[in-house]
């Protein structure tokens, strides 16, 4: 049965290091977001830390544990029924971990660990254990990858099988060269990977530069069909309302799921 879903991703200023400050300013963006109506908010990547650590030292002082206390308060601007999914730097004891909290006003429903890293991420975290997960939320099964992770198809594949709704992609994409008038190649993966899958897909990715990396500004919102249904505004952000099927028929003859032939693919 087809439902609506309103959807936000929304890239607030963040800055390496400002843990507090960038709590405040992923509120403010919850806010505003909730206020236009979202169900379903997301944030970029390692957005309570910044992403550019000079060292591992530098990422662990910008980590926060699960049951820090600025998690209630963001989760206090959450309208009720509304699940946001926030980038941060997790610290374990003595282990990071580049992860995805999902909240909602009233609970914590999980954290998925980033299974593939990127670059200089391996440096100061360790990988997850799960190639994205899925969680049961207020506003369906949500699917949660982070960045790098969405660039192996078996990821989204992998949650789309398992029964997501919609996958919430927080990133970070640094800036790469590409011909003119072509979207990203994050941006063009993440819509195949969404229409082969039939998978709408809610990104929110960094803007500006930090520390001399420039950001794509990525953010965006895929629909089930894999077009671009929004992207950011002025003000960082993608806002619109996509419909959900809830089945993945090609009419009159195909399925999407059904027409696989796993036992041919090795």
């Amino acid at each position: 049965m087809t439902h609506s879903l309103r959807v936000a991703a929304t890239s607030p200023d963040i800055r390496v290091g400002e843990v507090a400050a960038n709590f405040a300013s992923i509120r403010d963006a919850v806010l505003r977001s909730g206020g236009d109506g979202a169900g379903l908010i997301v944030v970029p990547e390692l957005a309570t830390s910044g992403y550019v650590f000079a060292d591992r030292t530098e990422a662990f002082a910008a980590s926060v544990a699960r049951d820090d206390p600025r998690w209630g308060d963001l989760a206090a601007a959450l309208p009720r029924g509304a699940v946001a999914v926030v980038g941060y730097a997790e610290r374990d004891g003595e282990r990071l971990y580049n992860t995805a909290a999902v909240l909602t006003r009233d609970s914590r429903i999980g954290d998925y660990r980033k299974a593939h890293l990127w670059g200089m991420e391996a440096d100061f975290f360790s990988t997850g254990d799960a190639a994205g997960a899925l969680f049961e939320t207020p506003v369906g099964r949500l699917g949660v990858a982070i960045c790098y992770d969405n660039e192996f198809p078996e990821v989204p594949r992998r949650l789309a099988l398992a029964g997501a709704d919609v996958l919430a992609l927080p990133v970070n994409w640094p800036l790469v060269a590409r011909p003119d008038g072509e979207r990203p190649p994050e941006t063009i993966q993440a819509m195949a990977a969404a229409r082969s899958s039939r998978l709408a897909t809610v990104i929110a990715d960094r803007r500006g530069i930090e520390r001399g990396v420039p950001w794509t500004g990525g953010t965006a919102v895929i629909d089930e069909d894999g077009w671009v249904a929004a992207s950011a505004d002025d003000d960082g952000i993608a806002a619109t309302t996509i419909s959900l099927r809830g089945d993945k028929g090609l009419p009159p003859r195909n399925d999407l799921f059904a027409d696989r032939r796993p036992d041919l693919y090795g």
